[in-house]
């Protein structure tokens, strides 16, 4: 009796500790056409090329959906193929792309179609796009969500680049109208301006007064008011502040449509530590105390913050002066997230379970990214061999990114990522994606 065409595989992978969605276990995942096609017990006799990874936990390809790739207009900072050699790296399988700081920015069809135009052929994982919602745009976001951007980013305090100004209160409600009108997602980067201010000086401690976690709070209040009244869908970035989990977590339960991200840097690193002229750790928001940084696990535990994703903000060494007031903002950790996060989460009794939760499901969910983020049958073959008990020292020499500097540079880490598979091809990410011998050719799609 011949084999059913329906029963032959291209790939299994095997693992003791894979990460599924009823919890971690053995198993083994069958792969054909870069889909997952069935879930096995572990020593399930199957025929296909075989990969035993033994005791090395399996996890679905992470979902990063806060990264400025900066290209076109500011490729020097970071590109498409190396962003996505360094997240695929990293375990990263699926990005998306801020809408600033390229140049253009992504706030009108036009800008989209150049963003993929520059993105087309340099991929090593999959890439998803924001819109942006800036003053005078407000005719563009239907067109840009009908284009396929996966919602919109809007600042309330200046971004740091001209091209992308910020929303006026009133700005901020006739795009949430808007929005909500054809049921897109508005992503805000929520510091109040007004309690904002210039350091009074070049030290770290004179940035951090500078932006308070109050300034995070008030703007979390109004935009989970604005919610409220206007229906849309709202997720606020980067909280660095635990002032804003209460407002976040009554809005919640008040029935408004609200979510939050943290990222690695805020969850790992703390004000208390960060040296002289150590520009490698400015970011706005910045990075808090070491009780914040408390305060922020707790809220990931309780739900209020539902996303881990990087803000990958990569800058040139020179714009990175050693003066926390005159320094560009912004922290390169695409390539390190899971092993930071990791190396945090494990020490404080957090699970894979849950470190796959915060960086893969639940960010696939906030863009709509179907099929991603998750081991289960008809989803994407995008998988990650994670040796969750090797250390490492990360050397910012041997990034993939385009620039070397993050400050996670000389730390020890815990957790390697061994082997990435996009759609069941292995990625190699010391080459580039038209040449890569492990998958056989071209791998990200343009989502």
């Amino acid at each position: 009796m011949g084999v059913r065409a329906e029963d032959v595989m291209d790939l299994v992978i095997r693992s003791r500790r894979a990460v599924l969605p009823g919890g971690e276990g053995p198993a083994a995942v069958a792969v054909r056409d870069g889909r997952i096609v069935g879930l096995h017990a572990y020593d399930a006799p199957l025929a296909a090329e075989q990969v035993d990874l033994g005791d090395i936990a399996l996890l679905p390809g992470l979902v990063d959906t806060h990264v400025h790739v900066n290209e076109p207009g500011r490729t020097h900072w970071e590109g498409f193929a190396s962003a996505t050699r360094a997240a695929a790296a990293g375990g990263v399988t699926t990005i998306v792309d801020m809408p600033l700081n390229s140049l253009p920015p992504t706030v009108n069809v036009d800008a989209l179609a150049e963003k993929r135009r520059a993105a087309a052929g340099q991929c090593l994982v999959d890439v998803g796009f924001w819109g942006g919602a800036i003053p005078g745009n407000l005719k563009d976001l239907r067109p840009l969500h009908e284009a396929g951007v996966r919602g919109f980013k809007c600042f309330l305090s200046p971004s740091g680049v001209e091209e992308f100004p910020p929303l006026t209160p009133d700005e901020l409600r006739a795009a949430m109208v808007e929005i909500a009108s054809f049921d897109g997602l508005l992503v805000v980067h929520a510091e109040d301006p007004a309690l904002l201010g210039d350091p009074a000086g070049p030290g770290y401690p004179e940035f951090l007064d500078s932006r308070p976690g109050e300034s995070e709070r008030r703007a979390v209040e109004r935009v989970a008011a604005l919610a409220g009244e206007t229906g849309v869908r709202a997720h606020i970035l980067h909280v660095s502040s635990a002032l804003c989990l209460q407002p976040l977590a009554r809005a919640r339960e008040e029935g408004v449509r609200i979510t939050a991200e943290t990222c690695p840097h805020y969850l790992t690193l703390m004000a208390e530590e960060i040296p002289e002229g150590a520009t490698q750790f400015k970011c706005c928001p910045p990075i808090r105390s070491s009780a914040n940084r408390d305060e922020l696990w707790r809220g990931l535990a309780d739900g209020v913050l539902s996303c881990v994703v990087s803000d990958h903000s990569p800058s040139t060494p020179d714009l990175k002066v050693p003066d926390f007031a005159a320094a560009w903002g912004g922290i390169s950790s695409l390539q390190l997230g899971l092993t930071a996060v990791w190396t945090e989460a494990s020490r404080r009794g957090h699970t894979l379970e849950e470190v796959v939760r915060w960086m893969a499901g639940s960010p696939a969910a906030l863009a709509g990214l179907h099929g991603k983020g998750v081991i289960a049958v008809g989803a994407d073959a995008d998988l990650v061999a994670f040796d969750a008990e090797a250390a490492h020292t990360v050397d910012v020499s041997s990034l993939h990114h385009k620039n070397p500097v993050t400050p996670y540079h000389g730390r020890t880490l815990t957790g390697v990522v061994r082997t990435t598979w996009l759609r069941g091809r292995a990625v190699d990410p010391a080459v580039g994606p038209a040449t890569n011998p492990a998958a056989g050719g071209p791998l990200g799609n343009l989502l």
